[in-house]
């Protein structure tokens, strides 16, 4: 059975795909969880308006996306953290101290987007990226610097 993907399916495709199935999966599986629709002329019109209306929402979100970046791409924030003999930092600064830094200079970013391979545990100036959409990345200045 040819069917017409509705959204995103790993094994099978992309939304839009006619792909062939087997008639018991599309009839069983795939149609009854909304997945895909039967291949016919009819729901081959309702999937392209469905992929007009998704891609105009996704250009407005990256678009969205584009915009926070270029005012994140001038932000630098400052963690304060205690240190001790040798200029030694207690504990380290973690992607939810950062996210709070940030909250404090008003944007509201997810700590899952910002990216970051191991907290930062020294004393220095890192560039911080933050993934805002799957094609835009923001960059941010994180000073760590002593206490008081």
């Amino acid at each position: 059975m040819k069917v017409i993907l509705k959204q995103k399916f790993e094994t099978l495709g992309d939304v839009g795909e006619i792909v062939s199935v087997k008639d018991g999966y599309a009839r069983n599986y795939l149609i009854p969880k909304g997945i895909a629709l039967e291949a016919s002329k009819q729901n081959l019109k309702i999937i392209e308006q469905e992929k007009k209306r998704l891609e105009a929402i996704e250009n407005r979100i990256r678009r969205e996306a584009e915009h926070l970046a270029e005012k994140l791409n001038t932000v630098s924030v400052t963690a304060e953290v205690q240190v001790g003999e040798e200029d030694r930092v207690f504990g380290a600064v973690t992607t939810q101290d950062i996210a709070e830094l940030l909250k404090n200079k008003g944007f509201d970013i997810d700590r899952r987007k910002i990216q970051l391979d191991e907290p930062l545990k020294a004393l220095g100036v890192y560039e911080v990226p933050i993934k805002l959409h799957a094609d835009v990345e923001a960059k941010i200045k994180v000073w760590v610097v002593k206490q008081g």
